[in-house]
């Protein structure tokens, strides 16, 4: 055995250490700071634990908390902290499955005698968990066969189905015939492939946050778990800007926003998921899809109108009912045995009406349009306001081209939608390229892989950031989506552009070439808004209810300071809405400071107050939403203000 083993670091160049070293060992031999920063490793392409042992040859990344994996297991970690906790907390209880996710963790339980967490409960075992990270417990790996694991586990029925499951079960923790397990001595033990940090004393930035019900293994035939979750990141400064995050999430909430500003609601007499618009939310819709209207025109799209409701055959042609089927409303059997099907999709209908007649390659490319309202048998569980909702307006295209063609159009579909995007105050992106399910998929993979390098080139050659999301793309083609940051940092996906080869084919689609000959046309669809509702919530959180002057329902409201100046504040008004702006006036039938407090609730951009001066002069005070008031502007200056502060988003 040599004394010494060569470590090729990421750069290429290589590192001598004494055999029998660890990752950590050579996390340590570069620098101090980095062994502080140290999470795991990349060992020749796999995650490991930083006492793993290294071997002559080995590629190592050392992955520390700054990177996207070292939080990931900051989070695992914290969650079998969780688990150790509650298992010493509450005798008798067992433990499901406990994986990280997006912002943190979860951990699923289940306690004796149908019980359940209280937040008393949780307070309790944070303490535990902080007494746990205090007492810097290792983490150790084992692999011991699959009868000594049953044997260990045998308290824990849902741990021993993993174990027996292990040769078919995407959450076993086997890998070739042992079971790996990791012990936090001297009593915690789970099963799980790891990494995981050093010892628990690695931690302690975290926050339990929750507890919800959960079924095991999201069937809802199985027992109904406690779930509890929780928050973690790599130092205290994270933590306290997350949560600082949430709270302002909270207060930007497009629910509760909708409610105070009389926007919309969801009326129980209705059914869940099903929004009605009032009249101030049916202004900012209104302008939103006039003006998109308006884009779409000069953009050469076309607009066309499709029914709500179909028979059974149009989907089945199209493959929603092979793959789509349960996120569809069930269907209705009408006309003698005929079953019709609410729409969950508008690219059906627009089908049809390209294979309405002959195409040409002349008429190519044919960009149709469609505010078309669908439905979508959400589960109960998952509908959320209006971002999730069971019946929505898509703001759907579809455009039809050559092969030849479909380049340029994606390119100019995204350079569309982008600009389009910036418009509405959104303006910090990426884009996400979505590849072929491994399983709801139809079409070859030669033309799965051709789709993907399209929609790949067009990404790239727009200077984007370009993320992956293997497996995420629609049953008949991949797709971008662009991905944009709001006001507080929190990531929306919005457009999505998708290459389809495969409708064309389904409904045996054709256009006349140059040659004379049939040839088959490239299918794109496009939905900017994703759906009218859920960018509409987007706006609201991320305006927090203050819209832009372009957007606001009310754009000016004209308060007079007494009742003689109300016939005054109604010229103002009538002058104001005449000129093209959303004005109202209140008279002074309550004192002037309730009525401007009402005004700044409300979020309006501007109000005007007007007294015996302005009366006499033909002026107004001008109280712009957080700005300085100004007294004694000219009516006709505020007016021109107003226009250009309108134009200024558009």
């Amino acid at each position: 055995m040599p004394d010494e083993i060569a470590i090729t670091l990421p750069d290429g160049s290589q590192r001598q250490l004494p055999a029998g070293s660890t990752a950590g060992d050579l996390a340590a031999s570069i620098g101090p700071r980095l062994a502080k920063a140290a999470v795991i490793a990349d060992v020749n392409g796999t995650e490991r634990d930083l006492v793993w042992q290294l071997g002559d040859g080995d590629r190592v990344a050392i992955v520390t908390e700054a990177d996207e994996r070292g939080l990931y297991t900051i989070r695992h970690s914290t969650a079998h902290v969780l688990a150790q906790a509650v298992l010493d907390l509450f005798p008798g209880a067992t433990f499901a499955i406990g994986p990280p996710v997006e912002n943190g963790f979860y951990y699923d339980f289940e306690l004796p005698d149908g019980g359940t967490f209280t937040p008393e409960d949780l307070e309790r075992i944070d303490a535990r968990m902080r007494e746990i990270i205090a007492e810097r417990q290792p983490f150790i790996r084992d692999e011991i066969p699959e009868g000594e694991a049953l044997d260990l586990f045998r308290a824990h029925k849902y741990k021993c189905e993993i174990i027996r499951g292990a040769a078919e079960d995407p959450m076993s923790a086997t890998e070739t015939g042992l079971v790996r397990t990791y012990e936090n001595p001297p009593r915690f033990i789970d099963l799980c492939r790891g990494p995981h940090v050093p010892d628990t004393g690695r931690l302690g930035h975290f926050k339990l946050m929750r507890v919800a019900g959960a079924y095991w293994r999201g069937d809802e035939k199985n027992p109904m778990l406690q779930r509890i979750y929780g928050t973690a990141w790599a130092s205290k400064k994270d933590l306290e800007a997350y949560l600082h995050r949430l709270e302002e999430a909270e207060k930007r909430d497009h629910r509760k926003l909708g409610l105070e500003l009389d926007l919309f609601s969801f009326p129980e007499e209705i059914g869940s998921g099903l929004a009605v618009f009032h009249p101030k939310g049916g202004i900012v819709r209104r302008i939103m899809e006039d003006y998109s209207r308006q884009r779409h025109e000069q953009a050469g799209y076309e607009f066309v109108y499709s029914p709500h409701i179909t028979k059974a055959n149009l989907f089945e042609q199209s493959g929603h009912l092979d793959w789509y089927a349960d996120g569809m409303y069930p269907p209705m059997e009408l006309d003698g045995g005929t079953d019709y099907y609410l729409k969950p999709m508008n690219c059906p209908f627009h089908i049809l009406i390209y294979g309405s007649r002959q195409r040409s390659y002349r008429d190519l490319p044919l960009r149709l349009f469609e505010f078309g309202t669908v439905y979508r048998y959400e589960k109960s569980g998952v509908v959320q306001g209006l971002t999730r909702a069971r019946g929505f307006a898509q703001d759907d295209a579809h455009i039809f081209c050559t092969h030849e063609q479909a380049p340029a159009e994606l390119a100019r579909a995204l350079d569309f939608v982008l600009d389009l995007l910036r418009d509405y105050g959104l303006d910090d992106f990426y884009v996400e390229l979505s590849t072929k399910p491994e399983t709801k998929a139809v079409g070859s993979d030669e033309e799965w892989e051709q789709a993907i390098e399209i929609l790949r080139t067009v990404a790239l050659d727009k200077g984007m950031e370009l993320v992956m999301d293997e497996g995420g793309g629609a049953f008949y083609g991949p797709k971008i989506s662009v991905q944009a940051k709001d006001a507080i940092g929190r990531t929306w996906q919005m457009s999505t552009i998708q290459l389809d080869f495969q409708m064309p084919q389904r409904f045996d689609l054709s256009y006349v070439g140059p040659d004379g000959e049939r040839h088959r046309p490239v299918m794109i669809h496009r939905a900017l808004f994703g759906s009218v509702e859920r960018f509409f919530a987007i706006l609201v959180e991320h305006y927090a209810g203050a819209f832009p002057a372009w957007l606001a329902p009310v754009q000016v409201r004209v308060l007079p300071v007494r009742d003689d100046h109300d016939v005054y504040a109604s010229r103002l008004a009538d002058r104001l809405r005449a000129e093209g702006f959303r004005a109202d006036w209140i008279g002074a039938d309550e004192p002037l400071g309730s009525r401007i407090r009402r005004a700044k609730l409300e979020k309006l951009p501007y109000v005007l107050v007007v007294g015996d001066d302005d009366v006499e002069h033909g002026t107004v005070g001008v109280n712009p939403r957080g700005g300085e008031v100004e007294r004694g502007v000219h009516l006709d200056d505020f007016v021109e203000r107003l226009a250009a502060d309108v134009l200024a988003h558009l």
